[in-house]
């Protein structure tokens, strides 16, 4: 398809001689239609041409060379050139495009990369709650994206399977278990002992060092305290499973931290090697001062015990050998940023090849928030993922019982909107926002969210069931989708690609959601404004090509998303 935005930049940079690829990163689309398709800000090169922003804008103009069948008109204001693009030739394209390949936006431009994406990962015997939602839809939805453009990528569950907390419960069962049913019920009840030694262990700085202990024999191999974790480990995963595939979630790998508990003594003879690795209160630690981080990375407890930047340096090492990875994604809560930049400043000492360092990147989010604030698994306050998606569902359930009550497979159809309307409030705003849990939004058919694109993806498949055919491409005529309104939903389809494109940029799925938000309400107008059905023949099939586009791209973006779309609502 060819590339409205490249021809300008490739246009620009002629006449300038400056660097194609840096005048494409600047140009951009305007807010408003009035300001034309494409914009170029000069004053991005005012420094470079030491010249004013109008003056290169009036230059540019008048040196510049473009096709009319490209570009039907060029116009400045103030320092900006704006760039109107030929309709017809960009209707032309985008129907050529569609009719080409069905899986729309897919492309080959990962080809031959690794992306490494660790997300999910949950604490075993803990509960799995609204918190960690957002890392494993996150997660997903980045996952999906790369790999629809060609990336070979790989998911990695990294379960918080090791750690003094499992010291804790291992003790906890010592002094209580009998008085718990665990097979039964095994997170909740888990939970209370963790809750109930958590309370000890503030009480009694004794419990507390047993507990250290407890883990210290763990990492040792101590036969009991195995046996005790592993039947901890199973139940957890079990219980976990039931969420995953509410969710639809899968992963390449489930490799949580206590895979590494036999690479450890690898990263500590490395970094012992380096000279970096030195002694503070009985621990041994990296300063990392020099780098500008104050606080320094304890590598090993002053009971000998490993720490989570340990298993995290532990878990680089083994996958840039395992997967010779070209980005390696760290989706987590943004309250971990300090210790991801430890990790990877520190991950430079173990002598990787700089491909692998400078490939590391932490992908932090806000918090999820209840209306009383922030859960604590310690303080018992927390909501239970499992609960949360079974309430959504059922609530779905009601509205469409109340909307449509003799609508068939209800139950399957509530299951799509009710966990479609949980997902995507998660990824509708930027991942770094603290995100309030409310259910008159989440579930709204009218607001920006999951159920109303859900919604405008049945009106499509409704629409073009009653036209019981889709038109061959060859018999569109393209100068009847040349008013505004199918203009404006041409012009976003030409542009999923490059949204798409934008999401790996920024790994930032929020971009592909609002933009699945804007083809939904450019949609709507459509129809509103356009008949569709009942037109004269020619008028129809160009009209009912253009729902049956639409359709499409809202089932593959939401599909991108981790989110299924009900035919029927």
């Amino acid at each position: 398809m060819l590339n409205f935005k490249k021809e300008i930049a490739k246009q620009i940079a002629n006449v300038t001689n400056v660097n194609e690829k840096e005048i494409e990163k600047y140009i951009e689309i305007p807010k408003e239609n009035t300001n034309g398709d494409y914009a170029f800000p000069c004053f991005k090169l005012a420094k470079e041409l030491k010249k004013a922003p109008p003056v290169i804008a009036n230059d540019i103009k008048e040196k510049i060379e473009i096709d009319e069948k490209i570009i039907s008109k060029i116009e400045i204001v103030g320092g900006y050139i704006n760039f109107y693009i030929n309709k017809e030739t960009l209707s032309k394209e985008v129907l050529k495009e569609f009719e080409n390949n069905k899986e729309y936006g897919k492309s080959e431009i990962g080809k031959e990369k690794n992306i490494v994406i660790d997300y999910s990962a949950p604490n075993i015997a803990k509960p799995f709650h609204i918190g960690h939602l957002r890392s494993t839809v996150i997660g997903a939805a980045l996952y999906n994206i790369y790999k629809y453009l060609g990336y070979n990528t790989i998911g990695i569950n990294h379960l918080g399977d090791y750690g003094t907390q499992f010291g804790k419960l291992i003790e906890g069962y010592k002094l209580w278990g009998k008085e718990y049913n665990i097979e039964n019920d095994p997170i909740n009840e888990l939970t209370k002992i963790y809750i109930r030694i958590n309370d000890l262990c503030k009480k009694d700085e004794n419990v507390l060092e047993q507990c250290r202990y407890n883990f210290k024999l763990l990492e040792e191999g101590d036969s009991y305290c195995k046996e005790i974790w592993t039947k901890f480990r199973d139940l957890s995963l079990k219980e976990f499973q039931k969420v995953y595939d509410l969710l639809g979630s899968k992963f390449d790998s489930w490799n949580g931290e206590a895979f590494y508990s036999d690479k450890m003594q690898e990263i500590i003879e490395i970094l012992n090697k380096t000279g970096k690795l030195v002694e503070s209160q009985g621990a041994r630690i990296i300063d990392l001062a020099d780098k500008g981080i104050n606080t320094p990375c304890i590598i090993e407890k002053s009971n000998g015990s490993t720490t989570y930047a340990t298993r995290d340096l532990a878990a680089i090492l083994y996958r840039a050998r395992t997967y010779n990875f070209d980005k390696a994604l760290y989706v987590t809560s943004y309250e971990q940023t300090l210790h991801f930049k430890q990790v990877f400043e520190v991950a430079k000492l173990l002598g990787l090849d700089e491909k692998y360092t400078n490939g590391l990147e932490h992908v932090p989010f806000g918090m999820v928030l209840l209306p009383t604030g922030k859960m604590s698994t310690r303080e018992g306050n927390v909501v239970k993922l499992e609960d949360l998606l079974n309430e959504a569902i059922e609530r779905a359930y009601e509205i469409i019982e109340e909307k449509n009550s003799e609508l068939e497979d209800k139950e399957e159809i509530a299951k799509k909107v009710g966990i479609g309307a949980v997902v995507f409030n998660d990824l509708a705003n930027s991942r770094i926002k603290d995100e309030i849990f409310d259910w008159d939004t989440i579930l709204n058919f009218q607001g920006d969210t999951g159920p109303y694109i859900q919604y405008t993806y049945v009106r499509t498949r409704s629409i073009l069931e009653k036209a019981t055919y889709i038109p061959l491409m060859k018999d569109i005529d393209i100068k009847l989708l040349q008013d505004e309104y199918s203009l404006n939903i041409i012009k976003i389809i030409y542009n999923f690609e490059d949204t798409l494109i934008q999401v790996t940029n920024k790994e930032e799925p929020s971009i592909l959601s609002r933009y699945l938000i804007d083809l939904a309400k450019a949609f709507s107008n459509f129809y509103n404004e356009n008949k569709i059905l009942g037109e004269e023949e020619k008028l129809q099939k160009a009209r009912i090509y253009m729902t049956y586009m639409v359709s499409n791209i809202l089932k593959i973006g939401m599909s991108l998303l981790g989110i299924q779309m009900p035919e029927k609502m």
